[in-house]
C-alpha cells in the first residue's frame, strides 16, 4: 500500500494548469486534545507557571485561540475540525466531564468533529451530553447506535457544512475496536471503517457534494487504508495514532499531507501542541488540484489569550489543593512516553507495575499487568505533584485482582504483543514476570520465555495477577480476563497507588531491568 503514496514536501500540484472554478480552502486542525488546557511541558505533561513564563511550554488553550485567530486570518476561507480525542487526560476531565470541554471548543468555533474512542470513557449519558452543549456536529461514520437511546437521535453519520458558497461534506469515523478501548455499553456495534465512509460518500455525492473530508480517530495506518480503498474522499484529518505529519520536522512519520492518489491525509501529533493548516485548491469538479501545509507549533512565542487564561484559572481553583500536592519525588526523569510505552519496558511502566504489585503482594498476588497504553506522560526530575500523577494516569482505573492459569497469562501477554509494530495501547507492562516477544513472527505466537517469580511459566498452575478494572474487564483486548477466578476490581484508585508507591523510601530513581526483551 505504501508504494501508492505519492510523498510530497510542501507543496503538492496535482495538475498543470488550473480549473475555471478553482475553490481553495484552509482546513485548521487538531486531535487528541484529552483536556490539555492548560500549556504543557516538553514531556507532554503539566507545565508550571515558571516554565511557561520563560517560553518553555507548549500548547494550552488560550495559545490555541490566538493561534486559530491568526490562522484564520491568514485565509479567505476556513474550517476547524476535531480528529477526536477531545475527552480524558487531566483533571479536568475528571471534574466537569465533557462541559468544559464544550465551552472551549465552542469558544474556538469548530466546525465539526468525530467520536474518538475516550468520548466513549464514561459511556454514552456524557457523550450524549457533550453533544447537547457543543454548536457543531459530532459525527461517526462505522457505528450502529440505533440501539442505544441516549445517542439514536442525535449522532449522525456525516453531515454538509456550506464555506465561500460550497457544500463541504463531513464524515466521520471512530476505531473499530472501540469496544474494546471504551466502554460505549452494549447497545452499540461498530463496523468496517472503508465500508462505511465509501457508504456516506456516495449518499454525498448523490446529493450533489463533491468536497468531502474524513474527520477519522482511526490512526495513521488505519487512515492510509481507507484513503487507498474508497472513492471520493479529498481529505483525512485524524487521530488516535498522534501521529506527527511534517516537511520539516526530521521526527515526523510521514509528510504533511500524505498523499494516497488524490486524497491527502493529515494528523497534528496530540495535545494541542500543534495546530494543523492544511491549503487545498478544488477543482470545479471537486477534484484536489494543489495541497500544501505544515502544523504549527504552539510554543512561548504564541501569545495567551488573557481571558481565556482567567476562565482557565477560574475552572482550575476547585483543582489546586489536589494539583499542586507534592506527594513524591524523583531522583530523575521518568520516560513515560508513548513510542516506549507502546513498544516495550519503559520506565514508568516499571514503575506503574511495581507499584500495583506491592499495593497487593500481602494478598498472594504474583503477577501485575498494565496496559502500555493507560501510561500517558512522563515525569520530570524533582518533586512530583499529584497533578503529575493524574496526568500520567487520568483514567480513574482502580485496581483489579483475579486468578487465572498460566495458559491465560501467556494468552494475554500474546494480545499485548499482537499489534506492536502499530503502537497499540494493549502493550504489557508488567511486573513479578519477564517475557521476550518477538515482533516479526505472527501475532498469537510472538511470546516466549515467559517466567514467574525467576522460574518458568506452568500454564496448568493457578496465578494470582494484579491489573487495572479497565484491562481486567476486557478492555484492550484482554478478553482472556472477563471470566477469570475471584476477581475484584475496586480496589483503589492506580493513581493514588503509584503516588504512595513513590513516597516509600526517599527519592524513586527510574529503572529498567530486563523484564521485557524484543527479540
Amino acid at each position: 500500500m505504501l508504494s501508492r503514496i505519492l510523498t510530497t514536501t510542501c507543496a503538492l500540484a496535482l495538475t498543470a494548469g488550473a480549473a475555471s472554478a478553482d475553490y481553495s480552502l484552509t482546513i485548521l486542525h487538531t486531535n487528541d486534545y484529552h483536556d490539555r488546557h492548560e500549556p504543557i511541558s516538553k514531556y507532554d505533561g503539566p507545565c508550571d507557571a515558571e516554565d511557561n513564563a520563560a517560553g518553555e511550554c507548549f500548547g494550552g488553550t488560550a495559545r490555541l485561540v490566538n493561534a486559530v485567530a491568526d490562522a484564520r486570518a491568514r485565509s479567505d476561507n476556513s474550517i476547524l475540525v476535531d480528529g477526536g480525542d477531545q475527552f480524558n487526560g487531566t483533571l479536568f476531565y475528571t471534574f466537569y466531564k465533557g462541559t468544559m470541554t464544550a465551552e472551549f471548543m465552542n469558544l474556538l468555533g469548530y466546525d465539526g468533529m468525530t467520536v474518538g474512542n475516550h468520548e466513549f470513557d464514561d459511556g454514552p449519558e456524557v457523550l450524549a451530553g457533550f453533544m447537547d452543549a457543543v454548536e457543531f456536529p459530532v459525527l461517526m461514520s462505522n457505528a450502529d447506535v440505533s440501539r442505544e437511546p441516549l445517542l439514536a437521535d442525535k449522532l449522525a453519520k456525516s453531515t454538509v457544512i456550506e464555506r465561500g458558497g460550497e457544500k463541504i461534506g463531513l464524515i466521520g469515523l471512530t476505531p473499530e475496536n472501540t469496544d474494546e478501548l471504551a466502554s460505549p455499553g452494549d447497545n452499540i456495534t461498530f463496523s468496517d471503517p472503508a465500508a462505511a465512509v465509501q457508504g456516506e460518500v456516495d449518499k454525498l455525492t448523490a446529493a450533489g457534494v463533491n468536497k468531502i473530508i474524513v474527520l477519522s480517530h482511526s490512526s495513521y495506518a488505519v487512515d492510509l487504508d481507507v484513503a487507498a480503498n474508497t472513492t471520493g474522499v479529498d481529505v483525512i484529518v485524524g487521530g488516535h495514532s498522534n501521529t506527527l505529519l511534517s516537511n520539516t520536522n526530521d521526527r515526523a512519520e510521514g509528510p504533511y499531507p500524505t498523499m494516497v492518489g488524490d486524497t491527502a491525509v493529515v494528523q497534528a501529533y496530540a495535545y494541542g501542541k500543534y495546530l494543523g493548516e492544511l491549503n487545498v485548491t478544488f477543482d470545479d469538479a471537486g477534484v484536489i488540484t494543489e495541497a500544501s501545509g505544515e502544523p504549527i507549533l504552539i510554543d512561548g512565542q504564541v501569545v495567551e489569550d488573557e481571558s481565556v487564561l482567567a476562565r482557565i484559572a477560574e475552572l482550575a481553583a476547585p483543582l489546586e489543593e489536589i494539583r499542586t500536592k507534592v506527594v513524591a519525588e524523583t531522583a530523575e526523569e521518568i520516560i513515560g512516553n508513548r513510542d516506549d510505552c507502546r513498544a516495550g519496558e519503559c520506565q514508568m511502566g516499571n514503575l506503574v507495575a511495581d507499584a500495583m504489585l506491592a499495593r497487593v503482594a500481602d494478598q498472594g498476588i504474583q503477577v501485575a499487568i498494565q496496559n502500555g497504553g493507560g501510561v500517558r506522560a512522563s515525569i520530570d526530575a524533582g518533586p512530583v505533584t499529584m497533578g503529575e500523577v493524574y496526568t500520567v494516569l487520568p483514567f480513574q482505573n482502580t485496581l483489579s485482582t483475579f486468578e487465572v492459569t498460566g495458559e491465560v497469562i501467556v494468552a494475554a501477554l500474546e494480545n499485548g504483543v499482537s499489534q506492536v509494530e502499530e503502537g497499540a495501547g494493549r502493550f504489557p507492562q508488567v511486573a513479578g514476570m519477564s517475557f521476550a516477544f518477538d515482533a516479526a513472527a505472527p501475532a498469537g505466537a510472538r511470546v516466549s520465555d515467559v517466567m514467574v517469580g525467576g522460574e518458568a511459566i506452568d500454564l496448568a498452575a493457578t496465578y494470582g495477577v494484579v491489573s487495572n478494572n479497565y484491562v481486567r474487564n476486557g478492555g484492550d483486548g484482554y478478553e482472556m480476563f472477563k471470566t477469570a477466578a475471584n476477581a475484584y476490581d475496586f480496589g483503589p484508585d492506580l493513581a493514588e497507588v503509584m503516588a504512595s508507591f513513590m513516597a516509600e523510601g526517599g527519592a524513586y530513581t527510574p529503572y529498567t531491568d530486563g523484564r521485557i526483551t524484543a527479540k
